[in-house]
């Protein structure tokens, strides 16, 4: 099952940035880094289960740098909705 769940992890890595690369995806949405949010999980459970403290620390990182991506992004999603009920 850990393998099943790292190698989904690393598929939603590369299509995350193949998407991203390709133009099909943007980084200033939310479901770019969503999908690096869940590939990170998704390798940190194997990297804890194989005890890979390498991996397990650069993919902690990876998660925490998306979800404050995903706090920035929505934060200026509802400054926007302020400034436009203010207008």
């Amino acid at each position: 099952m850990a393998e099943f769940i790292g190698w989904t992890g690393v598929v939603v890595y590369i299509v995350a940035y193949a998407f991203l690369s390709l133009g099909w995806m943007r980084a200033d949405r939310v479901h770019y880094h969503l999908l690096n949010a869940i590939g990170g999980i998704c390798l940190v459970i194997v990297s804890y289960t194989m005890s890979d403290m390498p991996n397990l620390f650069v993919n902690l990182a990876w998660i925490f740098i998306a979800f404050i991506s995903i706090i920035k992004i929505s934060f200026k999603k509802a400054d926007r909705g302020r400034s436009k009920v203010s207008n």
